[in-house]
């Protein structure tokens, strides 16, 4: 998908770390599916909030939620194909 931090160093040169790469439309999506997920989602509002008293930037924060809501997505299909799967 391509949320995964990325650096570009080279050298002594260390600049921020960016995303990029994956496929761009489900970026997209993750990142829309996220900015909703930390304004209402109550767990996932204080994990967003947690990372940013910590002085994390926003989009840093909302990149972060976008790979969390990820995982769980992932989790969620993976027990449907098992649960599937046993029937």
């Amino acid at each position: 998908v391509g949320v995964a931090p990325l650096a570009r160093d080279s050298g002594s040169m260390r600049g921020t770390r960016s995303i990029w790469g994956g496929r761009a439309s489900v970026r997209q999506a993750l990142y829309m599916g996220a900015l909703v997920a930390v304004r209402f989602n109550p767990h996932m509002r204080t994990f967003y909030q947690r990372l940013r008293a910590q002085g994390k930037v926003a989009k840093v924060a909302l990149v972060a939620a976008m790979r969390k809501l990820l995982v769980i997505l992932n989790a969620k299909m993976r027990d449907q194909m098992a649960a599937a799967a046993a029937t």
